[in-house]
């Protein structure tokens, strides 16, 4: 599903501020697996997620996605495969639409454009059926603002929208970090669920080792731009946050 190949990027090449963010990075990602990524700040976490993305493109290698080479596609060319959820809640929705209309949008965010799509009854019993699997009394508020929900409320639907268009690939970046605990818990729990429902391929940077160990198929650490541990199956389902833990040490 997502093959990188040789994939490096350094930023301010040839200047005394050079970074190498990544180097000569080769990892294959096969459809539906659920992959967690550690590492210390500056490891290259992010700056891999953003490759994937779009958001940044290589200097070097190339980057597959469903068999495709997109290595120079832009991010919203890549929308009709990869949804993304920002660690700002914020990031995900319009704050001044509706809960409706922010649905109606994502729904339209890889389809032909039409006045009519989600106008229709239809389409509004499918978001309601959708939010009310939430279980945060939102299913009868679609008309309200989004901005005036929370944090984890906003997140909670950015999930959702996330799967309004049939996207193959989740990427996670940090899905937590603004929000308390309690409402942490409640994100990777829905993202858990969607992941497993819609058979995403999903891929999520996190500093909680915790949820690191919890969630996910996969974990791959990265130290300096370069993937240092790669570990998945049995290994990966018996593996204890105190083990991950020493990999900082």
């Amino acid at each position: 599903m997502i093959a990188l190949n040789d994939v490096s990027k350094t930023f301010n090449p040839g200047k005394a501020n050079a970074i190498n963010a990544l180097g000569s990075v080769n990892l294959q990602i096969a459809e539906g697996e659920y992959v967690i990524i550690v590492g210390a700040n500056g490891s290259g976490k992010s700056t891999l997620l953003n490759v994937i993305s779009g958001s940044i493109l290589p200097n070097e290698g190339s980057v597959i996605i469903d068999s495709n080479d997109v290595t120079k596609l832009p991010e919203h060319q890549r929308s009709k495969w990869i949804a993304r959820i920002f660690q700002n809640p914020l990031l995900g929705t319009a704050a001044d639409l509706s809960i409706i209309d922010n649905f109606r949008l994502a729904a339209l965010r890889t389809q032909t454009k039409s006045l009519t799509i989600g106008k229709t009854t239809e389409f509004k019993n499918k978001v309601r059926d959708r939010i009310a699997n939430l279980n945060m009394g939102l299913e009868n508020k679609l008309e309200q603002p989004i901005g005036t929900l929370s944090g984890g409320q906003r997140q909670a639907l950015t999930l959702l929208m996330s799967v309004m268009d049939n996207c193959k690939i989740l990427l996670l970046d940090e899905p937590t970090a603004a929000l308390d605990p309690r409402s942490a818990t409640n994100i990777l729990r829905i993202a858990d669920d969607i992941i497993k429902q819609f058979k995403l391929t999903a891929v999520m940077v996190t500093h909680n080792l915790k949820d690191a160990v919890n969630y996910g198929s996969r974990i791959i650490q990265m130290d300096e731009g370069n993937i240092l541990k790669d570990i998945t199956g049995i290994e990966k389902s018996t593996l204890k946050q105190t083990d991950v833990f020493e990999w900082f040490g």
